[in-house]
């Protein structure tokens, strides 16, 4: 069997806001409270699973999607109309920009916790 990641835990000041955040930029849907967790899974299996922890405690992660070409727009609209700030960088020396790494698109953004999500249409690399 080769090697799968299933599930990671993302800190969040509040695991119901975050969840529906990223599951509403990427188009997925929020699962069912479990314990201390509130999951969104990805096309792939792996689940997100968001948990509330004390304010303070979190430190900045990031995390990146792969995202079908005829996704992106939608998903970039999406993170337009909320208003949220956008980078074409991971640095944020590119605000207000998407980039085109590798022929595909991609950008930054913040979520509610403080952690940077990307969206891109191809791997780096590929």
């Amino acid at each position: 069997m080769s090697v799968q990641l299933n599930h990671t835990i993302i800190h969040s000041r509040d695991n119901r806001e975050s969840a529906t955040f990223l599951a509403h930029i990427l188009g997925l849907e929020v699962g069912a409270e479990w314990g201390p967790f509130i999951a969104v899974e990805t096309g792939n299996g792996v689940t997100l699973d968001f948990a509330t922890i004390p304010a303070g405690s979190i430190a900045a992660q990031h995390y990146a999607f792969l995202i079908p070409e005829e996704e992106f727009d939608s998903a970039f609209e999406r993170i337009r109309a909320a208003g949220i700030p956008f980078f074409a960088d991971p640095h944020g020396k590119r605000p207000g920009e998407i980039n085109h790494n590798d022929g595909g698109r991609g950008v930054y953004f913040p979520d509610p916790s403080g952690h940077w999500m990307e969206i891109i249409t191809r791997p780096y690399g590929g």
